[in-house]
């Protein structure tokens, strides 16, 4: 009697493996995406960057097709961060301080995917790798494997149920740990029918400001890695100073590099204290030098060979060909 009941119950657990669908890891991974936009959720979750561990609350909401997030810290400094669509704003609780940043084209503080992985099939390989649990809940792991050494390689766990990140792990080029964050517990309150991908909803995103031109940075990037495009460019004044930073942004969808151009004041030279050469801390890598009588620094979640590569094809326009 023992023994057939065994048998029914190997029987069983073969027949809903069966049943379970087969997704490629691009499926998960768009998934996923779509996911992220369309579900409230929130959770405890633990952020390694630059050898420093923080534990946060994470709080994802949706309302009149629009999308939140909060991340409210559990240790000092104490503070709250909140991102509207491209806008975030960190506020401390002790100084009563505000700073509000834009971030165009960053979708989440979890894990950032584009929406379109067919464009990248020329440069990463995304593979799913296994079956891991993560916050007590049965997760794929995929693997997003870049074909060459120009960027890092990431790996995500997703929720099987819900399709959310629950893990995500950016490693060096050796294999070593980068940064990484995790959810020790995630609860989802609600999900929109069709997450999916196969409706057509959209999350109403504001779009970055469209009156300022790539056209009108003051340095062209001449040669670019490949899948990475010219994304983003806002010209804004220096707190301190008022002297104007050209800040360009670039993009393959995972991996973003950031040019800047800070024009010297009265031209007598780059004050920003910034030494030339390349600095690294942790998954940031960034390089720094002078442009005739201003200094530019690029730098990204990138190999430091890559923000090299990018640097050493900056020129001003004035002095292009």
């Amino acid at each position: 009697m023992v023994q057939f009941f065994f048998v029914v119950l190997f029987s069983l657990a073969e027949t809903i493996l069966a049943a379970e669908e087969v997704l490629s890891a691009k499926q998960i991974l768009e998934k996923m995406v779509k996911a992220m936009e369309m579900s409230d959720y929130q959770g405890t979750v633990v952020f390694l960057k630059n050898d420093k561990l923080e534990t946060m609350k994470y709080f994802h909401s949706l309302s009149q097709n629009r999308r939140q997030e909060r991340l409210v810290s559990l240790n000092s400094p104490l503070r709250e961060i909140i991102r509207n669509s491209d806008e975030v704003k960190c506020s401390y609780k002790l100084t009563r301080q505000v700073i509000v940043d834009h971030r165009p084209y960053e979708h989440s503080f979890i894990v950032d995917a584009p929406y379109n992985l067919d464009e990248l099939t020329g440069i990463y390989r995304f593979e799913v790798v296994g079956d891991e649990e993560v916050a007590m809940l049965p997760a794929y792991v995929v693997t997003i494997q870049p074909k060459d050494d120009l960027r890092y390689v990431r790996k995500i766990w997703i929720s099987k149920q819900h399709f959310l990140p629950l893990k995500a792990v950016v490693y060096d080029l050796s294999g070593i740990v980068l940064e990484q964050v995790v959810f020790t517990e995630m609860k989802v309150n609600k999900q929109v029918s069709g997450h999916n991908g196969n409706n057509n909803n959209t999350v109403a995103e504001k779009s970055p400001d469209k009156n300022t031109s790539l056209n009108e940075a003051a340095f062209e990037v001449t040669v670019l890695p490949q899948g990475f495009k010219q994304i983003f460019f806002a010209r804004k004044p220096l707190q301190k100073t008022g002297q104007p930073v050209d800040h360009m942004l670039l993009s393959d969808g995972f991996a973003s590099v950031s040019v800047y151009l800070e024009q010297s004041e009265n031209n007598s030279g780059v004050n920003s204290g910034l030494p030339e050469g390349i600095h690294s801390t942790g998954a940031i890598n960034s390089m720094s030098r002078k442009l005739e009588s201003s200094q530019l620094t690029v730098l990204g979640e990138v190999p430091a060979t890559t923000v090299k590569f990018i640097a050493e094809g900056v020129k001003l326009r004035q002095s292009a060909d």
